[in-house]
């Protein structure tokens, strides 16, 4: 029942579309990357559904001619299309309007299907002194993004790290491996809260509004995910709709649907529902469970405690 739901609701919206932002060099490229689990390059298509040639594309945006209504698909995990907006960052009115009218239609699209669902902004720290630049407050202060929610993306994060035990590289000599990994935590914490990046990001005079914001750090290591960049991106949505479409893009992340799950108990179990109803509202966060059906069963049969005993 619950796979049949998530078809249905995906042939409507068809895929999970995201706007990627950010300046050059700030990891916009290995972020879906690692969301689709893969390390090929996408696949590139125009608004038409016509497959570009990316060696064109590739030097066309050495050129500075890149076009946000370009798609990238990966091969691995076709329920994903992204749009990169590089380019404004460099100071071109022109590509900035183009991109806030990018933004504007496809929040307002009349299909379903044409419409992007979550922004990311990417914001490297590898120059940690300049991490606000203006292209940032620009986005911020000018764009609105209506119901589409921004999540904001620290990328790089461990370049704080040999900052720090350069400043505090003294005062670390002759404690321990544990202690000084408590210590250097501490410290890029501080350097972090110091840039005061994130009361520029909140600033309530902002137009667009980030709805959270996650640290990604090493992504350019094979053990490395952006499991907690999708959590953020699903609890951001405010349709219970997205947020089914967004966990069945995820087709092994079983801890984001159970945390759904829990959600889901959490925020209807006041209420006085429908058993069956509320067993479904639950069950529905597992498309890709070949048992779904038994286990719905199961749920029939013992309410929800089997859930409640698969998430502790």
């Amino acid at each position: 029942m619950a796979t049949i739901e998530a078809q249905k609701l995906r042939r409507m919206m068809g895929r999970f579309r995201v706007l990627i932002m950010g300046r050059a060099n700030a990891g916009k490229t290995t972020i879906p990357q690692k969301v689709c689990n893969t390390t090929d390059r996408p696949e590139i298509y125009d608004t038409k559904g016509n497959k570009i040639d990316t060696t064109i594309v590739n030097s066309s945006i050495k050129r500075g001619n890149h076009d946000i209504t370009n798609e990238m698909v990966f091969k691995s995990n076709p329920d994903f299309v992204f749009h990169d907006s590089c380019g404004f960052e460099a100071g071109s009115e022109e590509e900035f309007e183009s991109m806030k009218k990018f933004i504007s239609e496809r929040a307002h699209a009349t299909k379903l299907e044409d419409r992007i669902h979550a922004i990311w902004y990417c914001i490297p720290m590898d120059d940690h002194w300049r991490t606000f630049q203006r292209a940032e407050e620009k986005f911020f202060q000018e764009c609105d993004t209506g119901h589409v929610p921004v999540v904001v993306v620290f990328t790089k994060f461990e370049a704080l790290r040999p900052v720090v035990y350069g400043e505090i590289k003294k005062q670390l000599q002759g404690v321990s491996g544990e202690e000084r990994s408590k210590r250097i935590a501490e410290r890029v914490e501080e350097l972090f809260t110091k840039t005061c990046v994130l009361d520029r990001l909140y600033n309530p005079e902002n137009r667009a509004h980030p709805k959270s914001h996650v640290r990604l750090q090493n992504m350019n290591k094979t053990n490395t995910n952006c499991d907690t960049l999708l959590e953020s991106t699903t609890l951001a949505l405010d349709n219970e709709e997205l947020r089914l479409c967004l966990v069945s893009t995820q087709k092994s992340n079983m801890e984001l649907c159970i945390k759904c799950a829990i959600a889901t108990l959490v925020d209807r179990a006041p209420k006085q529902i429908d058993d069956e109803d509320y067993q479904y509202s639950i069950a529905k966060w597992f498309p890709h469970l070949k048992l779904v059906r038994s286990w719905l069963t199961k749920l029939r049969r013992d309410n929800a405690d089997a859930l409640l005993l698969l998430a502790c």
